[in-house]
């Protein structure tokens, strides 16, 4: 028999025809009826926002690897277009296209790259951009526009107006549904971000990235389910100021941040007790902000701080190695 030689290499030996890039690719496809709702609703600036978010981010990225870390073979994989997708999305169309970009550079240089790059992340780096812009520039940051429902619109064209949120913190429950409805909450004909209004939008893009395979649904149901909990309590206790569940879970970020923001693969925890404890810290903190915070909407923060805590989580909810006794 003759001698053969065997390649060997560590564990786990695990094939698959998946790459980053084709990943972002279908977080971009998931994305895009948010695009499209935000475009009707708020005009072609919003297009535009999306368009310069995704752009300026792969150039900035391109610039590090390229240039400052002298990688000539590094070529983009979309992750960095996803970012500057989700802060675009995360924006109002009162925000200039030029804070969008400082966003970027914040998110992909000093939130992504300056922690090592993609995988070695923190924090999730469209949320904590959007946190920085929120602080630096809170004028823009905190105006809004009623939809305009027009694609050839522009978002100038649109009266400033409150998000249900911000009334419902301000001036109740009552004068919230008296103004909109949830048929327009669900599809997004309210103020707001550009692309957290569409609840049923959000949620087929979502519907397609659990076809594909690209998310776990633990983080989103135990999200959400957290704050369908919490708010049916509060509904019950004092529906005037507290607002009720459904409405709870259409306005706002919820949607955005619980199925697309708060499910990032590099920013929550590997095990699926740990997703559990992840999507429940999120729900809880949302919701205290939401009812006793200064600030009417708290998915951002909620997911921030839980993001500093997921090494933690990783390391107390790893399973036992087979073999290995407790202690």
């Amino acid at each position: 028999m003759k001698n053969v030689k065997l390649l060997t290499s560590p564990a786990p030996h695990v094939r698959t025809q998946d790459s980053t890039r084709k990943v972002m690719i279908d977080v971009i496809i998931a994305l895009v009826p948010a695009v499209i709702a935000g475009t009707f609703f708020f005009g072609l600036y919003a297009l535009l926002l999306s368009i310069i978010g995704m752009v300026s981010a792969e150039l900035v990225e391109l610039f590090i690897m390229r240039v400052l870390r002298k990688d000539k073979s590094f070529l983009p994989n979309g992750s960095a277009a996803v970012t500057g997708l989700l802060l675009a999305l995360n924006l109002s169309v009162a925000t200039p296209w030029w804070v969008l970009i400082i966003g970027v550079v914040f998110a992909i240089a000093i939130v992504k790259h300056a922690f090592g790059g993609l995988g070695q992340n923190i924090f999730n780096p469209a949320l904590a951009a959007r946190v920085f812009l929120l602080v630096s520039f809170p004028t823009a940051m905190t105006t809004w526009y009623r939809p305009i429902a027009s694609f050839t619109g522009w978002y100038t064209d649109a009266q400033t107006t409150a998000t249900p949120l911000a009334i419902l913190k301000l001036q109740g429950f009552s004068k919230v549904m008296a103004d909109t409805n949830y048929l327009d909450l669900a599809f997004g004909n309210i103020g707001g971000c550009i692309g957290e209004t569409s609840a049923v939008l959000l949620f087929i893009g979502f519907l397609y990235l659990v076809f594909r395979k690209r998310v776990k649904i633990v983080i989103p149901v135990t999200y959400i389910g957290t704050v369908l909990l919490i708010a049916s309590i509060f509904y019950a206790v004092n529906p005037e100021r507290f607002g009720s569940p459904l409405f709870h879970m259409l306005a706002g970020g919820l949607m955005l941040g619980a199925l697309f923001m708060a499910t990032d693969m590099v920013t929550s925890p590997m095990t699926i007790k740990g997703q559990f404890i992840f999507g429940l810290g999120c729900g809880i903190v949302t919701m205290l902000i939401r009812y006793f915070g200064g600030y009417p909407e708290g998915v951002s923060l909620s997911i921030l701080l839980m993001n500093s805590l997921v090494p933690i989580i990783d390391r107390h909810t790893q399973p036992r190695i087979f073999g290995r006794r407790k202690g």
